[in-house]
């Protein structure tokens, strides 16, 4: 916790500073609608370090370019700077050597204090010092996860310059905000594959997140093979699980970019998939399967029988020789009890204990696989409902339940990390996630002392609706919105420049090999049967997925249920969780009305995207008609061609200095109220700007 006081003390003293040296290079999103021209920001950091200080002239980034190791080295940390070249040698397209330069003459030189751990824990120091000028780079820090987070902020500072490649001299100091930056990602409602996993990892240490964290059962696959219990995998997996040395590997080759894997078995509620081998540890009578719906189900484990206990505990210990990090989730949340009322020997139970309801005998049954935890020389993690009177603090709360309950627990002597307002899959722009902090809200009432205890937060990818192909979309780029909240300083606000520099990260993730933008298009073109998608694109660009209770919805209305066993293969599976075209549009919208109607630069961009879209109709006829998977989106596409006719009319209203009828507006606004609804599980993002500017032609007249 001390090093977690002084990370905040850091952040605050140097909050100021950023801020002055962040305004002087924020800029409209690159990419934006035109306007006043303004020179391109050099600073293009993600997440925005603690301190961030310009200096005169640039290094240049030849093909010559070498690093060199001072001061303390391991393999670890060889690694990484070779890791670095290859990156840096993707991004220049230069074949630079991996060899690693005598320091004295490298052009950049690192120089580590000391080792780590052998394993990493909460709490290391992460902290690295950056230093940048025309004649060459050195990067400091106390151990080498400070060297691999200041590597990662080199590469993002390297650009195309009219001399080639360079970095701008700057003075970097740096130090996360909060030393628990997680991603969590659910493996068992849809399998991911290792190779995937894999290049999440890189895609964290590129966002400096630090705990990855499996979800590695749930009621539709149990997802690690056991040894000791081998019907886990054999029957509850459908065949798709990890091997014990496949997850030794990914543990291996994330704690090499300084990233932690935490693992999670949901109990005992969730653990449908663990009662097909092993039916005996559930409070009913089987047999049971694989659950194939999405949801909260009845079964749950035991808690009054000793042999569940005995299980439990034997299967902790072997999962616990696997990951070596200190922390062990059990999941612990969304207990209906049904099967606990049902079972007359468990009511008995209750009752000789003296326990009044399910909670208190769930209560119960967390004590008692606390200790089983803490006997294998880990901490418990899980989710809000683990959070019991009597305790031990060395427990962590994660709370999906909002910031509230997190500072409840705070307020209690707990740790916990926040995921409410984190969650991906909930398919909400990257401006809402990253305005969510884990100390604002009732966080922000807590004592100096009592925020100590938020450790930080986790992104969540649950996966009803995602799989190999499309998950790294539902991850990224949105999740570095969320590790910037988690890394930089609290007062860091900007949303414009928080698009500005997620727009640069994202590209840059493609050359670190995700798939997050390019598997749309692969998608799309198997969608429509042809590679001539253009007038698909157009659409896809202006929409984005409803809600996943608004699919879940629909797909009951339409007399079926979604399943695990349901395709992901519709155009809702293949477009962005966020479109950018209608966050430009809008912002659009907004200029030239701020602007009085005067801007006509804007008004261009603006009329050209409406003509676009009240023409792209007709030129997606063809393979509406030619794919029976696209013949879902077919009113979706008209109704843009309405918003696009309804947009230009507007602007039409507007160049004439003519207030639109006011029948007119009240008629448009209620198409497009109509049309904004979810057709095919899309939702015209583009809408609500259209319907402003609808509404602002009819407001006044300007004058010619």
């Amino acid at each position: 916790m001390g090093v977690h006081s002084g990370i905040r003390k850091h952040a605050t003293h140097c909050g100021y500073l950023l801020i002055m040296v962040f305004a002087l290079f924020s800029f409209a999103a690159t990419g934006q609608t035109p306007q006043t021209p303004q020179a391109p920001s050099p600073i293009k950091l993600m997440p925005m370090p603690a301190t961030v200080t310009p200096t005169a002239g640039r290094l240049l980034v030849p093909q010559t370019f070498s690093v060199g190791i001072a001061g303390y080295n391991e393999p670890r940390l060889e690694r990484a700077a070779q890791r670095f070249l290859r990156d840096l040698s993707r991004q220049t397209g230069y074949f630079l050597s991996e060899r690693l330069a005598d320091a004295s003459r490298a052009t950049l030189t690192i120089h580590a204090d000391h080792g780590g751990e052998p394993v990493q824990d909460l709490g290391a120091d992460e902290s690295y010092v950056l230093e940048v000028s025309s004649a060459g780079a050195k990067l400091a820090a106390p151990n080498p996860l400070g060297i691999m987070h200041g590597l990662q902020t080199f590469l993002q500072l390297v650009e195309v310059t009219p001399e080639g490649y360079a970095a701008p001299a700057i003075h970097v100091e740096d130090t996360p905000r909060f030393p628990w930056r997680g991603l969590s990602i659910d493996v068992s409602r849809h399998f991911i594959s290792m190779e995937v996993l894999q290049r999440n990892v890189d895609a964290m240490a590129a966002a400096k997140l630090n705990v990855l964290h499996l979800h590695l059962s749930d009621d539709q696959g149990f997802r690690l093979e056991s040894k000791e219990y081998p019907k886990l995998q054999e029957l509850g997996s459908d065949g798709m699980y990890y091997r014990q040395s496949e997850m030794r590997e990914l543990i291996a080759y994330a704690s090499d970019r300084g990233i932690r894997i935490v693992p999670e078995f949901d109990m005992p509620g969730h653990s449908t998939a663990w009662f097909v081998g092993y039916p005996d540890l559930s409070s009913a009578a089987g047999p049971y399967q694989i659950e194939r719906r999405w949801g909260i189900f009845d079964p749950a484990m035991d808690p009054t029988r000793e042999s569940t206990y005995k299980f439990l505990d034997k299967f902790i210990a072997e999962m616990a020789s696997i990951f070596p990090d200190r922390y062990f989730h059990i999941g612990g949340d969304e207990v209906n009890g049904k099967q606990w009322d049902a079972n007359p020997k468990i009511s008995e139970f209750k009752q000789a204990h003296n326990l009044k309801n399910n909670q208190e005998l769930q209560q119960y049954f967390t004590v008692r696989i606390e200790k089983i935890v803490s006997k294998h020389h880990k901490s418990m993690v899980g989710w809000d409902e683990i959070l019991t009177p009597g305790m031990p603090k060395d427990i962590v709360i994660q709370s999906w339940r909002g910031q509230e309950s997190l500072a409840e627990a705070a307020r209690q002597g707990y740790r916990g990390i926040l995921s409410s307002g984190y969650y991906l899959d909930a398919i909400q722009p990257a401006e809402q996630h990253y305005l969510v902090d884990p100390v604002s809200g009732a966080g922000a009432t807590l004592t100096a002392e009592q925020q100590k205890l938020i450790l930080g937060g986790e992104a969540c990818m649950w996966e009803e609706f995602a799989s190999d192909e499309s998950i790294e979309s539902r991850i990224w780029p949105r999740a570095a919105a969320v590790a910037e909240r988690l890394w930089s300083p609290q007062q860091l606000q900007d949303v414009n420049s928080m698009y500005r520099r997620l727009a640069a990260f994202s590209a840059r993730l493609e050359q670190l090999g995700l798939t997050h933008r390019s598997s749309s298009e692969v998608m799309l073109a198997r969608i429509a049967g042809t590679d001539d998608i253009a007038a698909l694109q157009v659409l896809a660009r202006a929409v984005q997925p409803a809600s996943l209770t608004i699919r879940e919805t629909e797909a009951q209305k339409a007399g079926g249920i979604q399943t695990s066993d349901v395709p992901l293969n519709r155009m809702v599976d293949a477009i962005s969780p966020e479109s950018e075209a209608a966050r430009k549009f809008s912002s659009a919208v907004d200029l030239f009305i701020a602007s009085k109607f005067q801007d006509t630069t804007v008004e261009s961009y603006i009329r050209q995207k409406l003509q676009e879209w009240r023409d792209n109709d007709s030129a997606l006829q063809s393979l509406l008609q030619n794919s029976f998977l696209l013949k879902e989106v077919a009113p979706v596409s008209q109704n843009l061609a309405s918003l696009g006719v309804a947009g230009a009319q507007a602007l039409d209203y507007i160049d004439a200095h003519q207030a639109a009828p006011a029948a007119w507006k009240l008629q448009q606004v209620a198409m497009i109220q109509q049309v904004a609804k979810p057709t095919a599980d899309l939702v015209l993002a583009v809408a609500p700007a259209v319907q402003k500017l609808v509404e602002a032609s009819s407001a006044a007249v300007v004058a010619p």
